[in-house]
C-alpha cells in the first residue's frame, strides 16, 4: 500500500514517541518492517554511542534515509515473523539496539530488544 506525500509529512512531524507507536501499529498490521541493505544492513549509532539497527514501518520512510552515508542502500522488507524470531534475538545477542523509525534528521527510538518485542507482542494481541 503506497503512502501519500501528505501522510509521510504528517507522520514525520510526530514526536519520536508518536513515530514509535505508529511503527508498532503499522508493522503488526502490515506484518513487515523495513531496513536498508547494500552488501550488509545499514547501522547507526544511538545517542549513547551504541550500535543500532535502523527499522522503518514502510518502504517510503526507509527510502527517505537512503542518502549520504546510506547512499546506494535499498529498502528491504523484513517479515514480522523474521523480525521477532531471528533479527531481534540476533541483535540482542550482538549487543545491537533496534533504532525505530530513523528519519533524515533524527536517530529514532532505541528501546531494548526486550521492550521492543513486548510492544510488538502487545499490539499483536489486538489482532487475535
Amino acid at each position: 500500500m503506497a503512502i501519500s506525500e501528505q501522510q509521510i509529512k504528517a507522520i514525520l512531524a510526530l514526536p519520536g514517541q508518536g513515530r514509535y507507536e505508529h511503527f508498532i501499529k503499522r508493522v503488526v498490521d502490515q506484518e513487515e518492517a523495513w531496513g536498508l541493505y547494500q552488501d550488509g544492513w545499514a547501522l547507526v549509532e544511538s545517542d549513547e554511542g551504541e550500535k543500532a539497527f535502523p527499522l522503518w514501518p514502510a518502504r517510503e520512510y526507509a527510502l527517505l534515509c537512503a542518502r549520504d552515508v546510506w547512499s546506494g542502500y535499498e529498502p528491504e522488507a523484513i517479515p514480522l515473523n523474521d523480525l521477532m524470531n531471528e533479527l531481534l534475538p540476533g541483535l540482542a545477542k550482538d549487543g545491537v539496539l533496534p533504532a525505530v523509525f530513523v528519519t533524515p534528521t533524527e536517530k529514532g527510538a532505541t528501546p531494548s530488544v526486550e521492550d521492543f518485542l513486548a510492544a510488538l507482542r502487545e499490539e499483536m494481541q489486538k489482532y487475535e
